[in-house]
């Protein structure tokens, strides 16, 4: 690229449009064409203010059309500037992957003709430009040329630089020049008050990209000042890299700084609600959308529906789905899934025969929903018939969470063998999570012999996860044999693998209290403790007996009992019992799978309290209501 050395050049007015009422009047690109027309017979278009304006138009506005923008600026005898800096910016902001590619070649002509010098309002497209294609070589060249034309203080210009090297992933780079020109103390005037910001957000948001949210969590503290892209930026990170209660106290910090959530933020906060089951929060932000006007599109729409599907509240999501005046295949694989996830299974399938009259096709995704219902159901038949139409019909490749899907469901329905039959034919190579699916199975079914066989192949294909480590230790113990369980725990010691702990969480007034196996940290762990007694003894008056088969240690019967008495659901339950008006359901998120004790016991719980619980386990939802569960004891 030539780096011949120009002057700044001082930029024409911005929006020379106030010269030509005419293009400001169009509404279309109908009417722009009209325009254009008159122009070219009037000559008027070789004014380069007006062809400027016309390009400007067909480059930048609502009804851009770059193909138009590109005659044009090519019929220009002299570009000037700012024709320069809108040509290269449409193409480095558009989504056709070859446009910023010709945005730099664009500004490599700039460059080599010498007519006009670059100012700074071409150098943020550029750079914009480079970012898109994460070139970093180029990034650099232009930083050189940044420099020598003396704009390497000029605020935009270097929140794009820092912006460049941050999606090139070259952070070390881009934190020294964020260093270098940030300002953290001082009286600042309002442009280069909003620059110093913007500085700040592309930093913060850098550290996110990377997974560092750690970096970006203290840089975040320091800022000066904070806008909502800031809030924004830190919610979204912290939510998709698996902090989500962190994401929910920002988004509440956020509110007592007084920073009114927006559209962004409602849709970044959504997730990490979803996840820990936050449902008053999560209709708090619904009420909050419709009074403050918030579009609820197919996006947000989408991300309410999954949140209500995984809060528990199944029918609040079918109404926010249908009331959406768009939906797209996101928000229909939300509905699907989340009828799958509460075992409404006929619902699920119905939903996707309503799918395709309206035009969506459906997507890999779909079927991952459709393939989990018919495996929650038992459906084997229809589940193979979905995943032959996915693959025949609409020639969609199968993905490695198809076959999981697929192992899932056979191994559910007994069919073992089959199961295995499918790992070991699949075209692609199985994953530990496909293979865990069939452990889980194997534990379910009984078939010792296959299972430790699974989870030695899981203890070489994942060798620090404890999942198979536990469950080949469980096994061993289910035979009794305590030898074998002794020498697996001492293996887990030696390679300092921890299982996983058993969690159960609960919302009351907005609050998530959590709990773990014979938790006795909560304020109130006294009358939760009482209250876990007179469940015991009301289960007992019910007939119920612990199934202390699920109690895999080497301890007397009493002692399995009072494991199994203080599992983290029954916690929860109790809790919850304890803290709301009586017939109020309760909601209890758990992250592993409910164990068979715990369900039958919540069965009955249902029943003695007149109360409807709902628990989501790492697989599905139960819906406890008057001794029964919605998944009809096949889960």
């Amino acid at each position: 690229m030539n780096s011949t050395i120009f002057k700044p050049t001082t930029p024409p007015p911005s929006h020379p449009s106030s010269l030509f009422p005419q293009i400001t009047a169009c509404k279309t690109i109908r009417d722009l064409h009209q325009v254009h027309a008159l122009f070219i017979k009037t000559r008027q278009i070789h004014d380069p203010l007006a062809a400027a304006e016309i390009l400007r138009f067909y480059a930048l506005s609502a009804h851009r059309n770059i193909e138009w923008a590109r005659s044009v600026f090519n019929h220009m005898r002299t570009p000037n500037c700012f024709s320069w800096n809108t040509i290269i910016r449409a193409l480095a902001e558009s989504s056709v992957d070859e446009h910023p590619l010709e945005a730099l070649l664009l500004f490599s002509q700039m460059v080599s003709y010498g007519f006009v010098g670059p100012n700074r309002f071409t150098f943020p497209s550029v750079l914009k430009a480079c970012a898109k294609m994460r070139n970093l070589g180029v990034g650099k060249c232009v930083h050189g040329m940044v420099v020598k034309f003396g704009l390497d203080t000029d605020e935009f210009v270097v929140s794009n630089l820092v912006r460049m090297y941050v999606m090139c992933k070259v952070m070390e780079d881009a934190h020294l020049l964020f260093s270098r020109s940030v300002v953290v103390y001082g009286h600042l005037n309002e442009r280069k008050q909003e620059g110093n910001v913007v500085l700040w957000n592309v930093i913060v948001d850098g550290y996110v990209r990377v997974g560092d949210i750690r970096a970006a969590r203290a840089l975040f503290d320091k800022m000066p000042q904070r806008s909502v892209v800031s809030w924004n930026v830190m919610i979204s990170g912290c939510a998709q890299n698996g902090f989500f209660k962190e994401a929910i106290d920002l988004f509440r910090d956020m509110q007592i700084e007084n920073v009114y959530p927006n559209y962004v933020t409602l849709v970044s906060v959504l997730p990490a609600i979803s996840r820990l089951g936050a449902l008053e929060l999560g209709k708090w932000i619904h009420l909050y959308a419709g009074k403050n006007r918030i579009e609820i599109d197919d996006v947000l729409g989408s991300a309410l529906v999954d949140m209500y599907s995984k809060c528990g509240s199944i029918e609040k999501a079918l109404l926010v789905f249908e009331k959406l005046p768009k939906k797209n295949v996101i928000t229909w694989n939300a509905i699907i899934s989340g009828l799958a996830m509460h075992g409404r299974v006929e619902d699920a399938l119905d939903y996707f025969k309503k799918m395709e009259p309206t035009g969506v096709v459906p997507s890999d995704v779909t079927y991952i929903g459709i393939l989990s219902a018919c495996s929650h159901a038992g459906l084997v038949e229809q589940g193979r018939s979905f995943f032959n139409h996915m693959v025949n019909v609409i020639s969609l490749e199968p993905r490695i969470e198809h076959y999981g899907c697929m192992v899932d469901l056979l191994g559910r329905a007994g069919l073992l063998e089959e199961a295995e039959e499918l790992i070991l034919n699949m075209p692609i190579q199985p994953d530990d999570v496909t293979w865990k699916a069939l452990l889980g199975a194997c534990k379910k079914q009984g078939n010792i012999d296959m299972g430790k066989r699974v989870a030695e192949v899981l203890m070489d294909l994942a060798p620090h996860d404890s999942g198979s480590y536990v469950a080949l230790s469980n096994m061993h113990a289910s035979l009794g044999n305590w030898e074998a369980v002794a020498k697996v725990r001492l293996q887990m010691k030696d390679m300092d693998i921890r299982k996983d702990p058993g969690g159960s969480s609960i919302e009351l007034d907005g609050v998530i209290h959590e709990f773990v196996v014979e938790d006795e940290s909560h304020p109130q762990a006294r009358e939760i403790h009482s209250m876990l007694e007179e469940i015991s003894n009301q289960l007992s008056l019910e007939g119920h007996r612990p199934d202390t088969t699920q109690v895999l240690l080497n301890m007397d019967e009493e002692e399995k009992q009072s494991v199994l008495h203080y599992h983290s659901e029954k916690i929860a339950t109790a809790f919850g019992l304890i803290s709301t008006a009586p017939q109020t359901p309760l909601r209890i998120v758990k992250n592993l799978r409910i164990c068979e004790d715990c369900h039958s016991s919540l069965k009955l719980i249902s029943k003695i309290y007149e109360r409807k619980i709902i628990v989501r386990d790492r697989k599905r939802f139960h819906h406890f209501e008057q001794g029964l569960c919605s998944c009809m004891d096949y889960w």
